[in-house]
């Protein structure tokens, strides 16, 4: 039993069920026992891998893509770039290396990371030693903006519903003893949140709904609204909304009981692009149609990207370079489930790749 599991029983015994939101947040986010204060997270060696620890060519290629959007908003100086959730600072550090080329981009750009985790911050200082770091988006500075926000929404805490004999219920994080699980309790106010569709679901469905993602992408898109600017949301999930259990954990790149050891294995949850969209349309700001990872990184050049470095290296260099470009695009890898949505400033031409 997980120190943390130890907290949590505490915490139900005084208070009751708590809500999935709460269980995902103290997992987590707590200051001491929580998942994203572990040393090693990302890669090989920890749980999970994300596109821009397969390959350099995910950076660049996002690099070359907000280079794109620069230019659109007129080439403003200075330009923050904020990137939401930055892991270990793998991609900033692509895309950095890339925009380098852009003339004047590079020495416009001031970094902005929106990081709560002490232990990643000082992951991403060893990258990326310039950037500022910030809890939320309200203490980056005003002005022209670029965003990016890779596998950040999937981590954000959700809410569960369960459809019993035509009414809905909120699944719950209740104990028997030292045994963490599901029970049921009244649906509380934020199942309004969840889509008429999802609501007409046949009894033993599932709703879910990340309040949580809503308020950010609302601030993202006032922002956009406010000054010129794009923002690039990259995870795994649905286009559009419908019924489903998607709460997952991984530890050591298995899936495994989200209950059996909380604090020691990430837990995650599909983003709805859809509701993403509504929420940024909502504020104001023009969005995009949603798009494959694949579909989007061949359309913006990956593919003459590998190539290229293909053609400088040896034979096993070439078989490892063909490798990352199919785990990336592939639609049996990353290439279907992981999805893309661009954010933009009224008026901004559209965006390439979708």
């Amino acid at each position: 039993m997980t120190e943390l599991a130890k907290l949590l029983v505490r915490r139900i015994e005084a208070e009751g069920p708590i809500s999935l939101a709460d269980y995902m947040a103290m997992c987590l986010m707590h200051p001491k026992h929580g998942y994203y204060q572990k040393e090693r997270v990302f890669g090989a060696k920890g749980d999970f891998i994300t596109a821009p620890e397969v390959s350099q060519m995910f950076g660049e290629m996002i690099g070359l893509w907000l280079a794109d959007r620069w230019a659109a908003m007129g080439s403003p100086n200075p330009v923050q770039l904020v990137e939401l959730g930055p892991g270990r600072g793998t991609l900033m550090a692509d895309i950095l290396r890339t925009i380098a080329r852009v003339p004047g981009f590079a020495a416009a750009v001031q970094v902005h990371f929106v990081e709560a985790s002490l232990q990643l911050r000082a992951l991403q200082k060893e990258k990326v030693p310039a950037a500022r770091w910030h809890d939320d988006l309200s203490t980056v500075p005003a002005g022209p903006c670029l965003m990016v926000a890779n596998e950040f929404f999937d981590a954000l805490p959700i809410r569960q519903y369960e459809k019993r004999d035509g009414l809905w219920f909120e699944r719950l994080v209740g104990a028997e003893g030292d045994m963490l699980g599901f029970t049921l309790g009244p649906a509380d106010a934020k199942f309004a949140l969840v889509p008429e569709s999802v609501k007409a679901a046949p009894n033993g469905s599932i709703a879910e709904v990340c309040p949580t993602a809503f308020s950010i992408m609302g601030d993202i898109a006032a922002r956009l609204t406010a000054h010129a600017g794009a923002a690039l949301v990259i995870d795994y999930g649905y286009a559009r909304s419908a019924p489903g259990d998607t709460f997952q954990a991984l530890k050591a790149h298995q899936y495994t009981d989200p209950f059996a050891e909380p604090g020691a294995a990430d837990l995650t949850a599909h983003v709805a692009f859809d509701r993403l969209a509504d929420a940024a349309r909502e504020a104001g700001a023009d969005v995009s149609p949603v798009a494959e990872q694949g579909s989007f990184l061949m359309t913006i050049g990956i593919g003459a990207r590998a190539q290229a470095l293909a053609s400088r290296t040896d034979e096993a260099g070439q078989a490892r370079i063909l490798g990352e470009l199919k785990r990336l695009t592939a639609p049996d890898e990353m290439g279907q489930l992981f999805k893309l949505l661009a954010i933009q400033s009224p008026g901004l031409p559209p965006a390439p790749g979708f």
